[in-house]
Parts: C-alpha cells; sequence; structure tokens
C-alpha cells in the first residue's frame, strides 16, 4: 500500500514538471509562429504605450515608442467606443520613410507621436469618453507585432505619459514670485516672534 501511494505520488510530481516545462517553452501570442526568443523584444504594451487626453473640442493621442521600434502611420486608427461620440479621422504628422521586409515602404514613426483627432458628443456628456485606437508596430531587431486594439479612457487636461508640457514664461514668473513671496513672509514672521521675545 505504501508503494503503490509513493508511486502515485511520484507520478503526480514528474506530471507537474513535464507541464511546467511545456508552460516555460509556451510563447506569448505577440511571438506565435516567430523564430526568434521572446525575451529578446519588449512587450507590445512597452514598446508601444498608448494614452489620451481631451484638449477643447479635440482628443489627442499619443503613443510613446521604445528605442528601437517603430510605429507604421497607415495602421493607425483611432474609432468612437463610447455612445453617441463621433470622431473624425486622425491628422498625423508625416513619417519617417521606411522599406522593411514586412508592408514594403512605409511612413513609420519613432520615439514618440501624437494624433490629433476632432470629436463632437451627441449625449451632453452623459457617458465617459471612451475610443478605441488600432495600430501596429514591428521592432528593428527583426520582429512585426500583430496589430493592436485598446480601449482609451481620455483624460482632462493632463499630458498623457508622463511626457510634461513645458510652462510658459508668465507661468514660470508667477511660480518663482509666488515662491519668493512665501520664502519672505515666513522670514519676516520669524523675525516678529523673535521682537516679540521678552528678554
Amino acid at each position: 500500500m505504501h508503494t503503490r501511494a509513493t508511486a502515485f505520488v511520484g507520478f503526480l510530481l514528474i506530471g507537474s514538471l513535464l507541464g511546467t516545462a511545456g508552460t516555460a517553452h509556451a510563447k506569448p501570442w505577440w511571438m506565435r509562429g516567430i523564430d526568434s526568443n521572446e525575451t529578446d523584444f519588449l512587450p507590445p504594451d512597452v514598446a508601444f504605450r498608448v494614452a489620451a487626453r481631451i484638449d477643447g473640442n479635440v482628443l489627442k493621442v499619443r503613443w510613446v515608442i521604445a528605442d528601437g521600434y517603430y510605429l507604421y502611420r497607415q495602421k493607425i486608427e483611432v474609432k468612437a467606443e463610447s455612445p453617441d461620440l463621433v470622431v473624425a479621422a486622425p491628422a498625423l504628422p508625416p513619417g519617417v520613410v521606411k522599406t522593411d521586409p514586412y508592408l514594403g515602404t512605409q511612413q513609420v514613426y519613432m520615439q514618440q507621436v501624437e494624433a490629433v483627432v476632432p470629436y463632437s458628443r451627441i449625449d451632453a456628456g452623459a457617458h465617459p469618453v471612451q475610443i478605441k485606437v488600432t495600430y501596429q508596430g514591428c521592432a528593428e531587431a527583426g520582429l512585426c507585432y500583430p496589430p493592436i486594439t485598446k480601449v482609451v479612457f481620455p483624460t482632462a487636461g493632463s499630458s498623457p505619459l508622463g511626457v510634461s508640457v513645458p510652462p510658459y514664461p508668465w507661468e514660470t514668473i508667477a511660480i518663482i514670485g509666488g515662491a519668493c513671496a512665501f520664502l519672505l513672509a515666513g522670514l519676516v514672521l520669524r523675525r516678529g516672534r523673535k521682537l516679540d521675545t521678552p528678554a
């Protein structure tokens, strides 16, 4: 009886090890059918980071692209996802002309790109703004990712993906002036406390 139990436990252990080994060699979805090692390439969400913000009557959709990667201009699409939202075709800047083995001669973007998308709402703001973005990119080292589609919730008034917008000169002056006034008030208050202290 003890021997049978030991054999059964051993069988389970070998089976679990074989299952783990098979899982370890499974490739992520963007690497299926590719001979290269997946550790040589970034996950798509790291290679191509996307976010959007609302700026008046337009949406600004920005991609930050990792070094050694690029996006195809003609593969970028922006569509309405939330009810009663209407979006126009995205306005994109010219890209860099590149010939690659996947799609031939194309305009591509490196580092970052921002699309400007005019929009209108029929529901008077009853629903949150949601858009569906589709894009496709490649790695210079030889991997072309399948098209990626994501639902994005644009934020209001902040620059997406941590890309800061430099302040205008008068904003800088106001910030410096406010800091100086705060320091001066602190010095005056401290001096007044010293004068009020009894001898």
